[in-house]
């Protein structure tokens, strides 16, 4: 296959955020239609830049960068692996990117995914980032997607961190006792900003 610049966006965007499902492909890189993604996706698994695999029922295919697509687009070369009991929370975090992209109209470019920013910490200590963080009128904001409630010193030193590093934290959630916590800590750090997967769109 010719690769074109498109193909090239394809495999930097899958390797930012780990993996990615058809869809948001196609919406975060602004295909046509689903058909014509779909095709230039199996283009791509056949010429072997991309790997495509089910791994849990009801989950559709997911997209990761093979050995050589990461030595097209000049990343790392180790493989990126799949955490099963982090699929369902990084699929939302993709949905919940598309719907900042569509109510704040940032560029990918303007976006650092939680992967990057820990490749950039390098090695040493892994210490907590947001799921990922854009730039937005001059602001920089912090976006995380919370599934399960945390013990309650643990999830006010993130927002503690989001408040001293960045503009504006938004938080996405559909638990009640994660909302009622952060509610709270509104009081404290008033940069929070609370959304619930109901109110985003396809979560």
């Amino acid at each position: 296959m010719v690769v074109v610049e498109r193909d090239l966006e394809i495999l930097k965007l899958v390797y930012r955020m780990g993996f990615c499902l058809g869809r948001h492909i196609k919406d975060l890189l602004g295909f046509s239609s689903s058909r014509a993604c779909d095709r230039r996706l199996t283009l791509l698994v056949e010429a072997n830049y991309l790997s495509r695999k089910k791994y849990l029922y009801g989950i559709p295919y997911l997209y990761t960068v093979t050995h050589k697509g990461r030595i097209l687009i000049g990343a790392n070369k180790r493989e990126n692996k799949i955490r099963l009991e982090q699929i369902n929370h990084d699929t939302k975090v993709l949905d919940v990117l598309i719907y900042c992209i569509s109510k704040y109209g940032f560029q990918l470019g303007e976006m650092q995914s939680e992967r990057e920013l820990h490749i950039n910490d390098g090695f040493g200590n892994r210490k907590h980032h947001p799921d990922f963080i854009f730039q937005h009128q001059d602001k920089k904001y912090a976006v995380e997607v919370e599934l399960t409630l945390k013990a309650k010193a643990t999830l006010e030193k993130n927002v503690r961190d989001n408040y001293l590093g960045y503009d504006k934290q938004i938080w996405v959630t559909g638990d009640k006792k994660i909302v009622s916590l952060l509610q709270k800590f509104a009081d404290e750090y008033s940069n929070i900003e609370i959304q619930t997967f109901d109110k985003i769109g396809e979560i």
